[in-house]
């Protein structure tokens, strides 16, 4: 499988995830929509410059710079690096209805977005770290 071809299955899609070192979790968050535990997350307090990328696929979906503390558990973004990166699809799963955030380029879920973030959107991404990938610049 080369890096154009993304895996169908999910045992390709645990290949796949295992081979780019990522943590155990991603497999369950990126394809099954779990989520991980509040505060647990490598990225939840991670404030560096630079990127957050999709672990699945590498494309880019938030900048270091649109990064906030939300004190929700789980990292926070204000906006998406490009309009086009994320998909939004109603979540009505375990009696809530939610707008679940995914890639745009491989379907990974992500997380949830709402309307409690600050200014200049007032969205909050609210992201599950095992879905990210972070990039130095």
């Amino acid at each position: 499988m080369n890096s154009q071809t993304l895996p169908q299955t999910d045992e390709e899609w645990r290949e796949w995830l295992r081979a780019k070192n990522a943590e155990p979790l991603a497999f369950e968050v990126t394809r099954r929509a779990a989520t991980e535990r509040p505060f647990t997350g490598k990225y939840e307090t991670h404030w560096e410059p630079g990127q957050y990328h999709c672990v699945c696929c590498d494309a880019k979906l938030f900048n270091s710079n649109t990064k906030f503390d939300a004190g929700c558990g789980w990292p926070s973004f204000y906006q998406a690096a490009e309009p086009e990166a994320i998909l939004q699809k109603v979540d009505r799963s375990h009696g809530m209805m939610r707008v679940e955030s995914v890639c745009a380029q491989c379907g990974a879920h992500l997380g949830h977005v709402f309307e409690d973030g600050p200014q200049p959107t007032g969205l909050r991404y609210c992201m599950n770290s095992a879905s990210l990938q972070f990039k130095k610049p």
